[in-house]
């Protein structure tokens, strides 16, 4: 088996979640983390290392995304975690990767350290029996996923048949340009779709939520909404970023607006 852990930037594990089931079907969000099982697809792309590169090609370089790779998930989290953390690797691995790196033993940190026990390997070693009464089989049931001896029982991502997306803002915005933020966020997440499907954009809409029921003691529509549309199929973030900067600047909002 082989493994990749990545660490998308807060917010965009949907988009590189989207962009990531180009190449491999096998991608599931575990914990902080993505993992792709890419054992079956990586020769399809000139192996791991290729496949990385045409992974982060085409990302904003800002958005640095973290990875590591292993022989199972739980191993890749494991280091990932290890590599968020400025550590190095253990020079036996998995066996001397520590606790604190394996979720389902978190709970159990502070037990197993008072048994000398700080090391996948030195909790690998406990009897079995009396592990599972003390600490209960799902421990058990990690580590032997986390050694490759258990399936991997990840839930798989799907991708939607229709792009369907929505943001909450970070602040009511009370112009249309003020929804920008948000927009570009999910054209990113649009893009990542578009690509997965192979497909190009004639029309999206936007619709945001109004934070306020009655103005002046008129009452307000739960929503209002823009359609942008293009000439032609598009993927290009940069043209629909230009089109929907340009149409919403002619947008005046009724209310404060509080979701996209």
């Amino acid at each position: 088996m082989h493994w990749i852990a990545l660490l998308p930037p807060e917010g965009a594990h949907t988009a590189w979640g989207w962009r990531a089931l180009q190449f491999t079907p096998r991608v599931a969000q575990v914990d902080e983390a993505l993992v792709l099982e890419v054992s079956a697809s990586h020769r399809l792309w000139g192996g791991p290392d290729r496949l990385l590169r045409r992974l982060f090609r085409q990302k904003q370089a800002a958005a640095r995304v973290e990875y590591a790779r292993a022989t199972t998930y739980l191993i890749a989290i494991a280091l990932l975690r290890l590599q968020r953390q400025g550590l190095a690797a253990p020079p036996a691995v998995p066996d001397g990767l520590p606790l604190s790196t394996l979720t389902a033993a978190q709970p159990w940190l502070d037990t197993l350290a008072r048994t000398g026990c700080r090391q996948w390997g030195q909790l690998r070693a406990l009897p079995r029996g009396g592990v599972a009464r003390r600490f209960g089989a799902p421990l058990l049931e990690a580590l032997d996923t986390a050694y490759g001896e258990r399936p991997a029982a990840c839930v798989w991502l799907t991708l939607p048949e229709v792009f369907d997306a929505s943001l909450e803002l970070p602040a009511l915005a009370t112009t249309a340009p003020g929804l920008m933020w948000a927009a570009q966020r999910l054209l990113l997440q649009l893009q990542a779709w578009l690509r997965a499907r192979d497909r190009g954009a004639l029309a999206l809409q936007l619709q945001w939520t109004l934070d306020l029921k009655r103005l002046d003691g008129v009452p307000l529509p739960p929503h209002e909404s823009l359609t942008v549309r293009t000439a032609q199929p598009a993927q290009d973030m940069a043209h629909l970023r230009r089109l929907v900067g340009e149409q919403l600047a002619r947008v005046r909002l009724a209310a404060p607006a509080s979701h996209l």
